[in-house]
């Protein structure tokens, strides 16, 4: 063999040799790659599954924290006032209500015997018509027909064995013939101030907590009344809880161009027609179609349609004030409100919900 083929042979065998050494290099090289690579997409998971779990924990927590206890979290709930037919169906909606916060809610609310006191004292208060009733500004002839029909209508609309559909054509009997009466004393406006500050109208305890709290979070308030619309605003003015965040639906008089009483604007509202009102204010409700989770309070049968003109309900909570008939209606109240209040003057058992919430 010639020194050009050993030449050419050792060439070969040096180029076969390196590329063997560099091939292990490579492999070697890859093999720690992977494993850091390995490792580090272990570690990344293990921080995953480690900020999950932590994150879980959390939110559990959380949610323990927001789904309180009724007895064991909000004293309010203890008070002998307090009647609830299914407790864990409660908890869940105040559950939804807090998770859901302010941008959720909306409150929507009878006025009188719900927002104002249906007795002080022993002593009964009087409602948005009673306060015009009991004033100097009709005469004694004109209170005593007033009341004459007080008697004789109001016993129906609380008697338990009749149904709404029952009560209904009395009622807009009661309504019309009041209204008329009034009508015909041609009151003045100018006077509907002095009759409120001279009244006994009372709010409910802790009513100031409840329209500021209310107002700071900007929630809207729709109060839908079987009253008299300008006698209401003017008692939540004085009291300084009208708020902007507050619309009133409800029986407002016409006056003419002196401020002398000609008749009512609309049609009208009555204890057992909210079904028909609500749904007439379904425009309001549209402007608040992400407040999807309600606070319904009401004193009466009639106001658990309220809200029927909300088309977008998520969670809806009903608190009812059960102020007259007391052991002929627990039971029926207690069948349709998720919370009843029997004789309660306050608004604690609201105002203590809505701590929750905001």
């Amino acid at each position: 063999m010639d020194r050009t083929a050993v030449a050419k042979m050792g060439a070969v065998a040096s180029a076969s040799v390196c590329a063997l050494v560099g091939g292990v290099v490579l492999a070697q090289y890859i093999f720690t790659m992977k494993k850091k690579t390995a490792c580090m997409q272990a570690l990344h998971l293990w921080t995953l599954l480690a900020t999950y779990a932590v994150a879980v924990g959390q939110n559990q927590g959380q949610k323990n924290q927001e789904c309180p206890k009724l007895n064991a979290q909000m004293p309010e709930f203890q008070k002998k006032t307090v009647h609830i037919k299914d407790p864990a169906r409660v908890e869940e909606i105040i559950c939804g209500l807090i998770k859901g916060g302010a941008a959720k809610l909306q409150i929507i609310t009878d006025f009188d015997m719900t927002l104002s006191r249906f007795s002080y004292n022993g002593k009964r208060c009087p409602t948005c018509h009673n306060i015009i009733d009991n004033s100097k500004i009709i005469t004694d002839e004109c209170r005593k027909k007033l009341y004459q029909l007080k008697e004789t209508y109001y016993a129906i609309e609380i008697d338990p064995s009749l149904t709404i559909e029952e009560k209904f054509p009395y009622m807009v009997e009661w309504y019309h013939k009041s209204h008329a009466l009034l009508i015909e004393q041609g009151l003045q406006k100018d006077k509907f101030a002095e009759i409120v500050r001279e009244s006994d109208v009372m709010l409910k305890e802790g009513y100031e907590n409840f329209f500021d709290k209310l107002s700071e979070h900007n929630i809207p308030v729709f109060i839908f009344s079987a009253g008299i619309g300008d006698i209401l605003e003017e008692v939540i003015h004085q009291a300084g809880v009208y708020h902007s965040n507050v619309k009133v639906v409800s029986n407002f008089m016409d006056f003419d161009e002196n401020g002398i009483l000609k008749g009512f604007k609309g049609e009208l509202i009555h204890v057992y027609n909210k079904h028909d009102g609500a749904l007439k204010n379904t425009e309001y409700f549209k402007q608040l179609k992400d407040n999807s989770n309600i606070i319904l309070l009401g004193d009466s049968q009639g106001d658990l349609s309220m809200a029927d003109g909300v088309a977008n309900v998520e969670h809806i909570l009903k608190i009812g004030y059960l102020n007259d008939k007391v052991d002929e209606l627990l039971e029926k109240y207690m069948d349709s409100y998720d919370i009843v209040l029997v004789k309660d003057e306050s608004l604690e058992v609201a105002n203590s919900i809505l701590q929750k919430i905001l």
